[in-house]
């Protein structure tokens, strides 16, 4: 299987990473992958840590949350000329293994996003976490138009066409939803899912999301997007169906070639 048919790169961003975040874009860069960093205002040793490692790094000076943090990695990778992004988290929680398999995916369904949903181990998941998990996905969905498996995992293939969204007024975690919402209903982008473990066990540093304000404010503006697309009850219907979900069909090669 060839899946460099497109120029793409691995988008991290990090904020206090520096217990994982060198293992990480090592396992990255070990599969030939180039990678982008944004520091978004660590106080760590993840800046240093970074400027050892042969990276693209963007920093921060003080903390401008993950939704700059990410579109500030799409400008990165569209001024370097990269045809799609591959986002990752940098705690470990997203392993290089499941890069091949979602960029393998890609390379299945051109021109859509590429999901690396948590549908395995999901016992693993705390049960607060996977009930508004379920919550969001019904929302997102309907506002999508389209079902979705894992609206909230943050392992993601953008192609081109998403990565033109980059300047959509939506800031934090509510910027990833403004992506896949706004790639659905105005760029008619397909979104299929490829399953990866949930890891929610080790040594991985406290989430920055917060189930109270975060959720409160995905919903609100979910439900903005909702009405302002219209067509409602048909757009609800159209999210009910089943998510396109990848199993591999041939075995994916260990590094990009």
């Amino acid at each position: 299987m060839n899946i460099v048919a497109e120029r793409w790169c691995v988008l991290i961003p990090c904020l206090n990473e520096e217990a994982a975040i060198q293992s990480v874009i090592e396992s990255v860069l070990a599969l030939g992958a180039s990678v982008i960093a944004v520091d978004d205002g660590s106080d760590d040793r993840t800046p240093e840590i970074l400027a050892a490692l042969p990276v693209t790094l963007l920093r921060h000076a003080a903390r401008r949350g993950k939704g700059e943090a990410l579109r500030h990695g799409f400008r990165e990778a569209l001024r370097q000329g990269y045809d799609a992004v591959l986002t990752m988290d940098g705690d470990g929680q997203h392993l290089a293994a499941d890069v091949l398999r979602i960029a393998a995916a890609a390379e299945r369904y051109p021109g859509h996003m590429v999901i690396g949903a948590r549908l395995l181990d999901r016992e693993q998941q705390p049960k607060g976490r996977r009930r508004a998990n379920a919550v969001a996905d019904w929302g997102i969905s309907w506002a999508c138009a389209q079902p979705v498996a894992d609206t909230q995992s943050g392992q993601r293939w953008y192609p081109r066409a998403a990565l033109a969204l980059v300047d959509l007024p939506a800031e934090n975690f509510v910027f990833e939803a403004a992506i896949l919402i706004a790639a659905s209903r105005e760029q008619h982008i397909g979104v299929v899912s490829v399953p990866i473990a949930s890891r929610y066990h080790g040594e991985f540093r406290r989430s920055y999301f917060n189930p109270v304000r975060d959720v409160t404010r995905i919903t609100t503006y979910t439900i903005g997007r909702v009405i302002h697309y219209g067509s409602v009850i048909a757009s609800y219907r159209r999210s009910r169906a089943r998510p396109v979900v990848v199993a591999e069909r041939q075995p994916v090669p260990a590094t990009i070639a």
